[in-house]
């Protein structure tokens, strides 16, 4: 039973509404859609640190939404730790965190009411114990009592990783969790996640920072119009390209991607 897997997923956003009358005005039919995912399958065992690499609309955002049930798949099967994210959505939501990449909050309430009321989704009633030891480690202590509209973004998105946290899942996804960040976030951020997949979490990572692909994660897949056109260990990879680091494989196999595509 693998952490996360994906068997053939493919997903086709309908056209928009009022692009179907503009079509019909000018006399043309509707288009089939955007093919976000094409027939992708991929799996991440347990207690492996996974990058998903890809340019802006690879389909990074629209694999994971699928995975944490925020989107239906066109065709293909999902799951999480073994449930499936349709039939078993319950099972497998718990046994899920993600970080999104917006700052979404509830503006009226402190950082630890913030935490309190994420803990009773899951059922956890006395759940302070790690709620301290969460915001301790995201260097949120001091800000357990300061109201959401008062965070910077920075520690706003602190909250975000801690709402995240806050179950206890096995499965941690961060997407593009320290964009537009401090270094300062960025490394207490690392280290606490280092430490818990450490302890056995299982972690999954999509950033445009590649040298933190690089320094934290064992296997990497590359998206490219909602394709797999790479998936490997990280040494796998360069040795493939030879490339001496990761920016420059992830350069020369989005560059041979494209010459592939004009060719075809």
């Amino acid at each position: 039973m693998s952490a996360l897997n994906l068997e053939h997923i493919s997903k086709i956003y309908p056209p928009q509404v009022s692009l179907w009358k503009k079509w019909a005005r000018a006399g043309g039919s509707p288009k089939r859609g955007f093919q976000a995912l094409s027939d992708v399958s991929l799996t991440v065992e347990h207690g492996e640190f996974f990058g998903l690499l890809g340019p802006n609309g690879a389909g990074k955002t629209t694999m994971i939404s699928i995975l944490a049930g925020l989107a239906q798949a066109t065709s293909g099967r999902a799951s999480v730790c073994g449930y499936d994210v349709v039939s078993d959505y319950k099972q497998a939501r718990r046994s899920l965190g993600v970080v999104p990449q917006e700052l979404v909050y509830d503006p009226f309430f402190t950082v630890r009411e913030t935490l309190r009321l994420q803990s009773g989704y899951f059922g956890l009633h006395k759940n302070d114990d790690w709620i301290d030891e969460i915001l301790l480690n995201l260097g949120l202590a001091d800000k357990a009592d300061s109201n959401m509209r008062a965070l910077s973004g920075g520690m706003k998105r602190r909250v975000l990783v801690a709402q995240a946290l806050v179950h206890r899942p096995p499965v941690i996804i961060l997407d593009e969790p320290t964009a537009g960040v401090d270094v300062d976030l960025r490394r207490t951020l690392w280290d606490f996640i280092s430490r818990l997949n450490k302890k056995g979490h299982t972690i999954l990572l999509t950033t445009h920072y590649l040298e933190e692909a690089e320094a934290l994660c064992g296997r990497i897949a590359m998206l490219k119009r909602g394709r797999i056109v790479a998936l490997d260990t990280m040494q796998a990879l360069l040795a493939q390209v030879g490339g001496s680091d990761l920016e420059d494989a992830f350069v020369r196999i989005m560059h041979e991607e494209a010459v592939l595509e004009e060719l075809a």
